[in-house]
């Protein structure tokens, strides 16, 4: 899948592949190798609205979250707009 995000500081429009799971209205992605990406970094704090492209044959749009744990993993949180 691919994930199309407005950049919080440029504004422009990015796209990039990732990997997911879903359950339900609710797409969680995990960020491998986070400290070399940047693109998650858009979605910390209260978020941002993100659209998963071609996700189950559609665009969908939805508001994502990122988080980070104790153990420096990060996970985006994408809850699917109905």
């Amino acid at each position: 899948m691919v994930v199309q995000y407005v950049g919080r500081i440029s504004g422009k429009s990015f796209e990039t592949p990732v990997g997911y799971r879903r359950s339900g209205d609710t797409v969680t992605i995990n960020v491998m190798a986070p400290d070399s990406k940047t693109w998650w970094r858009n979605l910390l704090g209260e978020g941002a609205p993100i659209t998963l492209v071609n996700l189950d044959g559609a665009d969908r749009t939805g508001h994502g979250t990122a988080a980070r744990d104790d153990n420096g993993r990060v996970a985006v949180s994408v809850q699917l707009d109905t």
